[in-house]
């Protein structure tokens, strides 16, 4: 038994301890608190201060999962894939390197397995290498965690474009970065804010459409659900806003191409996306790949460091393309050899390459290239600084690694309801004759084209691979448009003959003949004929295509199908407007669905059946023929009408559907669209724009309130009309709803020949539906 003495001394000593641990709590307690953005840069200084060099140019390299896998060569590793510890070793200690990305032979992984790696990696970095800097793994997740075996996918960029709905696109980014996180990966090389508008360009999918205003609004939107109002939170991700800048639009409509793009039009069209996700917190960009004005981008100093960095006051990484250092000398001829071209590259302001696989001679040359005075180490701590920024936003220093079981919403029954919606809301009605549409009665029904049963083609390219070749391996608990209409109109009234067939080795748009002849024999029993056009699944350079039609073969079993006297229901499915024309007018209904993901089947069925009343708005102009890509907001030249007689000619503007443009099952009318005041003063003034919108139809219905301006006199020609505002509303039958919007001086501005965003007085139109006004901007 303790002594009275010993429990009162030990109980003083207690007391003194608390009270000096207290006092020191308090006394440095605001030295430790102070705003965190400086003592984060304090940590940054305080870790590239005991870095080498050759620490510092590891942290600026990126390799691909590959390189480090067990296998034959670094281009393909042994399956099930397992790290080489040798390989790994080498990377990670001897040679520093800093991140990672990719999937391994080209092929989705499972959660589990994806939780083992990058752990593995984390663990060479942290406790193998003196400076203990945990590695920025990254992954292309454009539509969903698509290099995850198990997660959800939802529709590719320019089908959630076509929702018109910021909140349900924000959501999937939520679910995006959830099971990324889910996956052990913190960096998501999403999203695309490339300005989509020439429909030859084999990416266009990728992207949000022709619009920089609804680009804008989705990107912000996708860029806040990647990464929340705090990065580090373990359901977050750094996303990376790409390609920029100015990359879809190369005059040959081809991948990786030249473009010719005037400062003016490149800063009124192709930076505000851009701006806005600067603006919007996003911790990385990625760089295009193309070449503007006869400079590689990634070359071009004024595009990434004056206007990007100085300009925008981007702090975050800038990252290359896949191997985009390498082609400033193999493809691009600017630089005698790799050394050089990472010269001018790291210059420029190219903070990280994306090598992916000789990653030995970067350091080397990029070391080497400091040591000789071509590159400062200034620029080189510059660029680590950003990158440490990163890593440490992510919070990848207190806790480099998630795992799946703290993640129990992955792949789940609500997360793909959410794939389900985005799907349906992005379905996009373009002609819907006599009614025909939703279907009605037990009828029978004949489902065809090369795109009827193929999960390959709902998905299109960046799914579960890289061309999306390998989506049938991931997908067999999912349903075609064939399997979804069998389930959802009876076995015995559905019936499926391709009539064409892709030929999926090989070249991704050869078809053949498949049961051609029983397709056409087929027709003539039916009640209706589902007919199912469109692409294979591509991205990138195997996308580039010679002629934008659809192709003769699906254009003919069309024309042939439509003979047998039965109403044809054309179903698009495609990554970009492939022109139709010649058989549109032998089509009873269109409707676009463009990838939907793996719950396109199901959705299509239900808008078919009138489950769900299609609200989807075109993203983009649907041209009518090959060599009328001209965008919504074209020139008054672009518009001119032909002259009757001898000299009559066809129009530049000659298009199929107009951006914006869908229909519905109930009908919307518009009416007492009004102005706050008729003019706008130029400093510091709105104005307030209103009209009453009702369903003046049978069924609820969601519908999209499109508000456009237009500059009556401009001293650059000025474009016909510019989208400046839209909501996404939901109306029940009977319902009428006001909606507002405001307008400001900067709303209706635009750049100016010296590169400057005025805004100069005059007459303005404002549209919205059959509705317009008239007010004037004034300096005073």
């Amino acid at each position: 038994m303790k002594s009275p003495k010993t429990t009162v001394r030990k109980l003083q000593v207690s007391l003194i301890v608390f009270l000096v641990t207290t006092f020191f709590i308090i006394t440095l307690m605001p030295a430790c608190s102070e705003k965190g953005p400086k003592n984060t840069e304090q940590q940054i200084s305080d870790i590239l201060g005991k870095m080498t060099l050759e620490e510092k140019v590891g942290q600026m390299a990126q390799i691909t999962l590959d390189v480090i896998g067990k296998g034959d060569t670094a281009y393909t590793s042994y399956e099930p894939f397992e790290l080489d510890t040798a390989k790994l070793r080498k990377a990670i200690c001897d040679y520093k390197i800093g991140s990672v990305l990719n999937t391994s032979n080209n092929k989705a992984i499972g959660v589990t397995l994806w939780n083992k790696i990058v752990s593995e990696i984390q663990d060479y970095a942290i406790n193998k290498t003196r400076m203990k800097i945990p590695v920025i793994y990254g992954i292309d997740a454009i539509h969903g965690n698509h290099y995850t075996a198990e997660a959800t996918v939802f529709p590719q960029q320019i089908g959630l474009a076509a929702t018109w709905n910021p909140e349900l696109v924000r959501e999937t980014a939520r679910i995006t970065a959830y099971e990324t996180r889910a996956s052990n990966i913190s960096w998501n090389f999403a999203p695309v804010l490339d300005l989509g508008a020439d429909p030859r360009f084999p990416r266009q999918f990728e992207g949000f459409g022709e619009d920089p205003y609804l680009c804008t609004i989705l990107g912000v939107a996708m860029i806040e659900g990647y990464e929340g109002n705090d990065v580090s939170d373990k359901e977050r991700v750094a996303a990376c806003a790409k390609h920029y800048l100015g990359y879809a639009v190369p005059y040959s409509g081809k991948d990786r191409t030249p473009a010719v793009i005037p400062e003016n039009y490149l800063r009124e069209y192709h930076l505000p996306a851009f701006k806005a996700a600067v603006k919007a917190g996003v911790h990385t960009f990625m760089v295009n790949s193309g070449i503007i004005n006869g400079i590689p981008v990634h070359s071009n100093s004024y595009i990434i460091t004056d206007i990007l960095k100085k300009e925008l006051g981007f702090n975050g990484i800038v990252i290359t393309d896949w191997n985009d250092i390498d082609n400033l000398y193999r493809r691009d001829k600017i630089a005698k050899d790799e050394k050089e071209a990472i010269k001018i590259a790291i210059n420029a302001g190219i903070d990280m390459s994306m090598i992916p696989y000789k990653y030995e001679s970067f350091c080397k040359n990029l070391t080497e290239l400091v040591k000789e005075g071509e590159i400062s180490e200034n620029r080189i701590d510059d660029a680590v600084r950003r990158i440490l920024r990163v890593k440490i936003a992510l919070g990848l220093f207190n806790r480099p690694d998630t795992f799946v079981k703290d993640y129990p919403d992955f792949g789940s029954k609500k997360f793909a309801s959410v794939a389900l919606d985005a799907a349906s809301e992005s379905i996009t009605l373009l002609k819907n004759k006599n009614g025909i549409l939703p279907l009605k009665g037990n009828i029978k029904i004949l489902v065809t084209g090369p795109n009827a049963n193929s999960m390959r083609t709902l998905n299109g390219g960046w799914s579960y691979s890289w061309q999306g070749e390998k989506v049938e391996l991931f997908t067999q608990k999912f349903n075609t448009f064939f399997e979804a209409i069998q389930d959802k109109f009876g076995m015995s009234n559905v019936t499926f003959v391709p009539g064409v067939s892709y030929i999926m080795d090989g070249k991704y748009f050869e078809e053949k003949e498949d049961k051609y002849s029983e397709a056409i024999n087929k027709a003539r029993s039916s009640d209706v004929i589902i007919l199912c056009l469109g692409e294979n699944s591509y991205t990138e350079k195997p996308g580039d295509l010679n002629d934008l039609s659809l192709s003769d073969l699906q254009l003919k079993l069309a024309l042939d199908l439509a003979k047998a006297g039965k109403p044809v229901i054309l179903v698009l499915n495609e990554g970009r407007p492939r022109t139709f024309s010649k058989i549109e007018s032998y089509m009873s209904a269109v409707i676009q669905t463009y990838l939907p993901g793996d719950f396109g089947g199901d959705a299509l069925a239900a808008v078919l059946k009138g489950d769900v009343n299609p609200s989807g708005r075109l993203p983009y102009t649907y041209p009518a023929y090959p060599n009328s890509t001209v965008v919504y907001y074209h020139k008054p030249s672009e518009e001119q009408t032909p002259i009757e007689g001898v000299y009559k000619y066809e129009s530049d503007y000659n298009l199929q559907y107009t951006f914006g443009f869908g229909l519905s099952y109930t009908t919307f009318t518009y009416s007492n669209l009004s102005l706050s005041k008729s003019d706008l003063i130029y400093e510091n003034d709105s104005l307030k724009v209103s009209v009453e919108v009702k369903n003046s139809g049978t069924l609820a219905g969601k519908e999209v309130v499109q508000l456009y301006t237009s500059d009556i006199i401009a001293s650059v020609t000025p474009d016909s009309k510019r989208l400046r505002k839209f909501k996404k509303i939901f109306l029940n039958p009977g319902e009428t709803k006001k909606i507002e919007f405001t307008l400001k001086p900067e709303d209706v501005a635009f750049v100016n020949t010296q590169n400057k965003l005025v805004a100069e007085p005059g007459a303005f139109t404002v549209t919205i539906a059959n509705q317009q006004k008239e007010f004037r901007l004034n300096k005073n």
